[in-house]
């Protein structure tokens, strides 16, 4: 049996709008480094690939397009890449994924944040590019205005898709950019020879010269090559134009089925985005699933907490991800009956923190090893290394230049 990776996405105090009024929640420390460096140790307690960190450039909402005026869900969060940044010190094996907004970000300011990241935790970093096309958010840099999305847009993924393709394809233009600016640096640039006086050899960090159509820049990059040479690329993809920025840029693809003949379908429709992009064949790419989890060891208890969790928030909960409700083990089942679609592995939104995350890591993760199916150790000191990724050569040492892979 082929074992599966596992990650688990991080935000607030869990991915259920009512989490942060649970007796264990700790509403009052989200913005406090200890209360993040407790998940992420939990983390990699369970041996976990990854743990992914959200953000934005706006206030969280309820709405996928517009903000709103609620005051009794979680509001206010710590910057994604400065957190990771944070946090890497206090960890050894377990790997970094912030997210950061490409709409109304520099290139150049996402490249060397990554970067330090990537020397920061030794090579275990990762970074999820992501847009937004909400007019507020636009607002607090002046600088454009973006599509503003209906209700009836907001219904439909391939709608959205449609709607928001000229961002995906800038969002294109930025992984590009950002992975030349990380091989600007060839990996042995730096001499550091005290007795010659030269601390760098100039032959071997480029300008870039990028010319986009929404952006250009010279470089080279403030920052040495990362550790990895390239940090790990993840994109989350609900719909065509995502899956076309996925395939043709990323190392990880998270797709949101709903069932295991669902996930069968949209890796297919990713297939196909792969083989359009013109990325070479032999570039693998990890696709995880997403699913939110509320676990409990009592059959029925998560049902019962869910069912509780949506009074106190007044309305049921849904998800762009499938919501699995249920035991360790019936979550086992799932994640290995839909493995046999194509799926390299999970991100993990647990609904409640610390308690699904705990549930993960102390009743999901030791049923998985005993059916031999997750690690029992860390067998890799880098991101790259633990997903089974080859590490790069640079592009100006070796012979020509490939895709946005490389």
């Amino acid at each position: 049996m082929t074992q599966l990776h596992l990650a688990v996405a991080l935000d607030g105090t869990g991915w259920h709008p009512a989490s942060w009024r649970e007796p264990g929640a700790r509403p009052g420390e989200i913005l406090t480094a200890r209360y993040w460096a407790d998940l992420v140790a939990e983390a990699e307690r369970g041996l976990l690939d990854f743990v992914t960190f959200e953000d934005t450039l706006g206030l969280q909402t309820s709405a996928f397009h517009l903000p709103d005026d609620r005051t009794d869900h979680v509001r206010g969060r710590l910057d994604a890449v400065l957190l990771a940044a944070a946090l890497a010190p206090l960890t050894t094996h377990i790997g970094l994924v912030p997210t950061t907004n490409v709409t109304h970000t520099e290139p150049f300011h996402v490249a060397i944040g990554i970067a330090s990241l990537d020397h920061a935790s030794r090579g275990r970093a990762g970074w999820r590019p992501q847009i937004t096309s909400r007019a507020a958010d636009a607002a607090h840099f002046g600088r454009r205005t973006t599509p503003r999305l209906t209700p009836e847009d907001v219904l439909d993924p391939e709608s959205i898709a449609a709607r928001l393709r000229e961002l995906f394809g800038e969002a294109g233009e930025v992984v590009e950019a950002v992975r030349r600016l990380w091989d600007s640096w060839e990996d042995d640039a730096e001499i550091r020879d005290t007795p010659t006086g030269r601390f760098i050899d100039r032959d071997k960090v480029h300008h870039i010269d990028f010319e986009g159509r929404h952006f250009s820049i010279r470089g080279p990059s403030i920052t040495p090559r990362p550790p990895q040479g390239q940090p790990v690329v993840a994109v989350l993809a609900h719909a065509s134009t995502p899956y076309e920025l996925a395939a043709a840029a990323a190392d990880i693809v998270f797709v949101t089925p709903q069932s295991r003949a669902d996930a069968a379908t949209r890796l297919a429709e990713f297939g196909r985005a792969r083989q359009r992009s013109g990325r070479p064949a032999g570039e693998p790419v990890r696709a995880f699933a997403d699913l939110v989890v509320l676990l409990d060891a009592e059959p029925g208890r998560a049902a019962e907490r869910r069912r509780r969790l949506d009074g106190v928030d007044g309305g049921e909960f849904g998800s762009d991800a499938a919501v699995f409700t249920g035991t360790p083990g019936e979550l086992a089942d799932l994640l290995l009956d839909w493995q046999q679609a194509g799926l390299d592995g999970y991100r993990l939104r647990p609904g409640t923190l610390p308690h699904d995350l705990t549930a993960i890591t102390g009743g999901l993760v030791p049923e998985l090893q005993r059916r031999k199916a997750f690690r029992t150790a860390y067998g890799a000191d880098t991101l790259r290394g633990l997903l089974g990724l080859p590490r790069p050569a640079n592009r100006h040492t070796r012979e020509g230049t490939s895709g946005a892979g490389q």
